[in-house]
């Protein structure tokens, strides 16, 4: 199984409301819709996720979010005995600029529906890198309608948030030219994120007899959904041990 782009920047969508609160189990629900009291009483439905694999079954949408764990979109991290979804850099990387776009069309719908002077507080405290690529979209969009949410923006901002804005402003006022070879490069490089890294063998040193032996594809899986982390010695030093 290979998914495609589409399925993999719909589930780091739907993983993104829940990161490190919730576990497969409740994410491939928020992609199912369904209509459990969880998923309602965390308004997880309003997800613009919500429901896109309505007409899978429900193990079958599990097995994609083992996927996306396979190939490095997402991880499982153990808050005490609960696993949690989290997402790994790969995964991130896409998502945070795919959230980024998401942020310049919700302007882009205030702009054509006049929305003057909105409350910008919903932009404060959010993630820095996500932020600041925003900023940079809405630079390279090199479209004067933006300056005056940019203001709006800059008055509740940290210091180093404001400077980015400022000098956004600056720029449009400008209409400075944009880096078409920094544009292309990051395109590239979220392109070659969404390849996904394929699952593979391990080779691992047995910290008690110094010998080398393979960490199989499928005993990484197993570990991982257990919340185990890699062993630490061959199989006959642990059978030794504990046998």
């Amino acid at each position: 199984m290979k998914l495609s782009e589409s399925d993999i920047r719909t589930i780091l969508r739907a993983a993104d409301d829940i990161i490190g609160q919730g576990g497969r189990s409740l994410l491939a629900k928020i992609l199912k819709g369904s209509r459990e009291k969880k998923v309602l009483q965390y308004e997880l439905d309003q997800c613009p996720a919500y429901g896109c694999f309505h007409s899978a079954k429900l193990q079958d949408v599990i097995d994609k979010i083992d996927w996306m764990i396979d190939y490095d979109f997402l991880d499982i991290e153990y808050s005490g005995k609960l696993p949690m979804v989290v997402f790994t850099e790969r995964g991130w990387q896409i998502e945070s600029d795919q959230r980024a776009d998401e942020l310049l069309s919700e302007w882009n719908q205030w702009v054509a529906e006049g929305r003057q002077s909105p409350d910008m507080g919903y932009l404060k405290d959010r993630n820095r890198q996500m932020i600041l690529l925003f900023i940079e979209k809405v630079r390279e969009t090199q479209d004067r309608k933006y300056i005056s949410y940019l203001q709006e923006w800059e008055k509740i901002d940290y210091k180093k948030v404001r400077a980015e804005i400022r000098a956004t402003i600056k720029a449009l006022e400008a209409n400075d030219p944009i880096n078409q070879e920094v544009v292309q490069k990051r395109k590239e490089s979220i392109k070659e994120a969404l390849e996904g890294s394929a699952p593979q063998d391990l080779l691992l040193k047995c910290w008690e007899c110094g010998k080398r032996f393979t960490f199989t594809v499928g005993e990484q899986h197993f570990y991982k959904q257990k919340g185990f982390v890699h062993p630490k010695r061959c199989e006959e030093c642990r059978d030794r041990r504990y046998g």
